[in-house]
């Protein structure tokens, strides 16, 4: 059976969502299409439930380190269990939400996994779906290691699911989610390792802050493996065995769970992409300066699944979905803008950036200044026993403008996006310098920074 749409949207999360709504609104017919709850990974399985741990573990932290300050701390732990069941308040209504949102917009939806059948059309189940356009927006996946017994590891949904969590667990790679869930888990009384096959961790944030924040995590008890690549693992008497190669020499390390935390990849291997003629690289569909697919017109790609000029997070797959959709509805006239998109680590504390690196400015032959400092002795850190904390700034010689901002420290993560809003406004530093902060505010500490 086929049925004709103006508009086929693959995927229910953020970047599907704009793109449906938005081309709905304007009085297209529009089918969306998804084989898991409808919802996306960012409110099912990603930012809003981790967010949830990250909060509990954050205030365990805190009475902790205030603990001789004023603070009596004896007692304070993370009930798990209790703490579950929290998140899934939040994630448990999200499918049913969205699908009723659908329905009520005049948006048919679909349940099952999408593939091509021709330029324009999408098969899914027994039916075939005819658009006009049809739009990829299905995120991404967990990359496949390729390693022996990856049967075993744990996928980074699976943990944000864990009715109890085990005593030992070892995160292959360090990125963000290796970091942020050991944070958590070790606070909740965990003994976690992080196993990186790299010389440092967290490639896209600031050398010399990552390194405070290993020595941060390594002081909190997270075991961070450097230089240690997982080639295996094996399950054997109800534990798993997990086998490394470290400077050329073997080892082996003993774990109850083992999460797969070394990186993801657009979800659209199995969409019969070379049946509609759509391009892809590694990255993922391969989309012009509109989001538009670069081989098929009739295709559009936007968030996780386009390879674009913008990094994978959420608000960037939401405004690329509103790109799409005005490109849709009034032909290619909208372009995106990614200047001064911050992203974040959310350990304990969190790790921010936006803009550029040091040697990323330096590869451009810009020539800039650069302030940076550890700030524990400050008095914003002081106050809350903060031991590590710090910053980095690069600003343009000439233009004054704001190259790139690294922040490590409590609310950082709040903080970096007053430099976003800087850069990507393109005010002068001492625009941003000579504003009148609330004080004392980490807020206030920006001035200083500059």
């Amino acid at each position: 059976m086929t049925i004709k749409f103006d508009v086929v949207v693959i995927g229910t999360g953020e970047a599907a969502s704009q793109v449906a709504s938005g081309c709905r609104s304007a009085g297209w017919q529009v089918a969306v299409i998804d084989s898991r709850p409808f919802g996306g990974t960012c409110a099912l399985r990603g930012c809003v439930p981790k967010k949830v741990l990250v909060g509990a573990a954050e205030a365990v932290d805190w009475v902790r380190r205030m603990k001789g300050k004023g603070i009596r701390a004896k007692g304070i732990c993370i009930d798990w269990q209790e703490l579950m069941r929290f998140k899934h308040s939040f994630t448990e209504p999200v499918p049913k939400n969205r699908q009723d949102e659908f329905a009520k917009a005049g948006i048919t939806a679909f349940h099952g996994r999408a593939r091509f059948a021709g330029p324009s059309s999408i098969q899914v189940n027994d039916e075939v779906l005819e658009g006009r356009y049809v739009v990829i927006a299905a995120g991404q996946k967990p990359a496949d290691l390729k390693i022996a017994g990856s049967e075993h590891l744990t996928m980074s949904e699976r943990f944000l699911e864990l009715d109890e969590l085990p005593k030992r667990i070892l995160f292959v790679g360090g990125g963000y989610i290796a970091f942020e869930f050991a944070h958590v888990a070790v606070r909740a009384g965990a003994q976690v390792i992080i196993a990186d096959r790299g010389p440092r961790p967290l490639p896209r944030f600031d050398p010399d802050l990552v390194d405070q924040l290993v020595k941060s995590s390594r002081e909190l008890g997270v075991d961070v493996q450097l230089g240690t690549e997982v080639i295996g693992v094996e399950k054997a008497s109800g534990q798993l065995a997990v086998r490394a190669s470290a400077s050329g020499q073997q080892r082996t390390f003993e774990a109850d769970m083992v999460v797969h935390a070394a990186g993801r990849v657009p979800e659209i291997d199995d969409m019969n992409l070379d049946v509609a003629g759509v391009a892809r690289d590694r990255r993922g569909v391969k989309v012009n300066e509109f989001l538009q697919s670069m081989s098929n017109p009739a295709v559009y790609a936007a968030g996780d699944a386009a390879a674009s000029g913008g990094p994978p997070l959420t608000p960037v797959a939401s405004y690329e979905g509103n790109i799409v959709a005005a490109n849709l509805l009034k032909g290619n006239t909208k372009k995106p803008n990614y200047l001064g998109i911050p992203t974040v680590v959310f350990a304990i504390p969190p790790l921010a950036a936006v803009g550029l690196r040091e040697n990323e400015a330096r590869k451009q032959a810009l020539k800039f200044r650069v302030k940076t400092e550890m700030t524990s002795n400050w008095y914003s850190s002081r106050r809350i026993a903060e031991k590590y904390s710090g910053f980095k700034v690069l600003v343009e010689e000439g233009t004054d403008r704001i190259l790139g901002a690294h922040l490590l420290g409590i609310e950082a993560d709040e903080v970096i996006n007053l430099f976003g809003v800087a850069m990507r406004s393109r005010m002068r530093v001492t625009e941003l310098r000579d504003m009148l902060y609330a004080y004392p505010t980490r807020g206030s500490d920006v001035p200083y920074m500059l």
